[in-house]
């Protein structure tokens, strides 16, 4: 039965994720986590954080762990839950592949008409939207921890935030460099007080 869960609702997200992987992972967390309680909010920014790491686009491998996971939680065995993998990861690239099969035609001849531009303005700040929210959801006390229990991580998480953003935004660091560096500095600061 989980499976035909996971192929609805990774199929319902990636025929609404506008925006990518990282427009999907608010509404995969919505999904997983709030709906289904397949995985918790701290497996959850776990299976983020390696997707993040991993070779390709973090939708389908967010869907690939999920998938994973999912049946694992629920009781699956290791076979099973590969297949869990399989179902999540071919349901949240079958809606791409099927509307890019149909508009590519039209949208190829008509991609310079009026109503189609005026169509992706209003899609743009949505995507923008969806992008926001997520890391709006992945801004909790599971990773960040919390001022009051937990200051030291907290205070050590937001520094680390704002380390990557200005990293990214002003000296145009790449990604990768940007993990290696907060990883290494974590390591450090939490192997210290260990």
């Amino acid at each position: 039965m989980i499976f035909l869960e996971l192929f609805y609702t990774f199929f319902k997200i990636g025929l609404f994720g506008f925006g990518g992987g990282y427009g999907m992972l608010s509404l995969i967390q919505g999904e997983v986590v709030a709906r289904h309680g397949w995985l918790s909010v701290q497996e959850f920014t776990d299976i983020v954080a390696v997707s993040q790491m991993t070779p390709g686009p973090i939708g389908i491998n967010s869907a690939t762990f999920v998938g994973y996971t999912s049946v694992i939680n629920s009781g699956g065995t290791v076979p099973l839950a590969v297949l869990g993998s399989l179902v999540a990861s071919f349901a949240v690239m079958l809606p791409s592949f099927i509307l890019m099969l149909i508009i590519s035609r039209w949208l190829m001849k008509y991609s310079r008409h009026k109503r189609v531009e005026e169509l992706f303005g209003v899609l743009r700040p949505a995507v923008v939207g969806l992008i926001a929210s997520a890391a709006l959801l992945l801004m909790n006390s599971d990773n960040f921890g919390s001022l009051v229990d937990a200051p030291l991580q907290f205070w050590v998480s937001v520094a680390l935030f704002l380390f990557a953003f200005v990293a990214l935004r002003f000296f145009k660091l790449g990604p990768i460099l940007i993990l290696v560096i907060c990883g290494a500095i974590g390591g450090v600061v939490y192997g210290l007080l260990s």
